[in-house]
């Protein structure tokens, strides 16, 4: 299948590329690893301001979507630029938070001391959260219960699901450490506010959350490959560069192939939005971006060992994404349990 961006998707993404560029991602990267997360923050502000967040929430809400090809787009610019933070999680929380509504509690026995009744005025989950996911100053993160979430102690806004549904968690347990230190993960803490979120829009909520982790492979992928292209042109070793022998080219020639093998499934699933399509796309992208930082560090020899080198960043990157929102085997499983019906 053969995928063509309109002009203006074009133009979305040359927009958020020139945005990402001018904003020194590396620096915000390792800034954001360090445990500052200033300008990774300002720079999700800005990507929000330019509609990202908008994408995942229909217009009666203030959104412009739901349109996940835009958001594949914009996905596969954040994995070219590694852009570090809960983007994933952000932006499928505001996809839940427009299909959801407040859980209605049952009114408590007048006759039976304990707290006060809700207020009936109060505003909603929906009403409260969703305009600060819109404007980016609130992140979010979300899991399933029992599973860590990606930085539960930097987001704002946690969601947990549960066999009951959604709550809002009100805090997180201890901070785990990854492979990728831009990504440390924590449990949430159980309790918090009900969402009364059908089973159509947590399931929605967690496509989009695939879809969108795919096409940041992608653009991790096509980052990895097109860094390394440019080294191995310039290295060079007995009198020739590096690039020009045929080893190199082939690694290189595949790890090509298999991304742009990738890119038509990540768009087609984008729109469809098809659970098998979904998972065909996750695993593909995935496993040809980890395939293709393989083949980075092998091209680079030791110095793509090393943290100080910023090819490290997609490196530890392409590794995450690769088991995020659903491993390779899960994701076989599911689409294999699809096509035999």
């Amino acid at each position: 299948m053969r995928f063509l961006l309109d002009t203006e998707q074009r133009a979305f993404a040359a927009s958020l590329a020139a945005l990402l560029k001018a904003a020194d991602t590396p620096s915000v990267v390792r800034d954001w690893s360090r445990g500052d997360r200033t300008g990774g923050r300002a720079l999700w502000r800005r990507l929000a301001g330019a509609g990202v967040v908008a994408l995942a929430v229909p217009e009666a809400l203030g959104g412009v979507g739901p349109r996940p090809v835009e958001l594949a787009v914009a996905f596969r610019e954040l994995g070219r630029h590694a852009v570090p933070g809960p983007l994933v999680e952000t932006v499928a929380a505001a996809a839940l938070l427009s299909g959801s509504t407040t859980a209605t509690p049952t009114a408590p026995d007048p006759t039976t001391p304990g707290p006060a009744a809700p207020d009936p005025t109060a505003p909603g989950p929906v009403a409260r959260l969703l305009p600060a996911l819109l404007t980016g100053t609130t992140l979010a993160t979300l899991a399933v219960q029992g599973t860590p979430a990606l930085d539960g102690d930097t987001a704002d806004l946690r969601l947990s699901l549960t066999p009951d549904g959604v709550r809002l968690s009100p805090g997180h347990g201890p901070v785990r450490p990854s492979l990728d230190p831009a990504r440390r993960r924590a449990l949430l803490t159980e309790g918090g506010e009900p969402l009364a979120a059908g089973p159509g829009a947590v399931r929605d909520a967690l496509a989009l959350a695939r879809l969108t982790t795919a096409a940041q492979a992608l653009g991790v992928g096509e980052a990895l490959l097109e860094r390394t292209v440019e080294y191995v042109g310039r290295r060079r070793q007995f009198g020739v560069p590096v690039g020009s022998f045929q080893a190199v080219k082939h690694r290189l020639a595949d790890a090509r192939i298999a991304l742009e093998f990738a890119a038509p499934l990540v768009f087609g699933a984008a729109l469809t939005m098809g659970d098998a399509d979904v998972a065909a796309a996750k695993v593909s992208a995935c496993e040809a971006a980890y395939g293709t930082a393989r083949t980075a560090l092998q091209c680079h020899g030791a110095i793509g060992y090393t943290s100080e080198y910023d090819l490290s960043l997609w490196l530890t990157r392409a590794k995450a994404l690769r088991t995020a929102w659903g491993d390779p085997d899960t994701c076989r499983a599911e689409l294999l349990s699809a096509l035999r019906g």
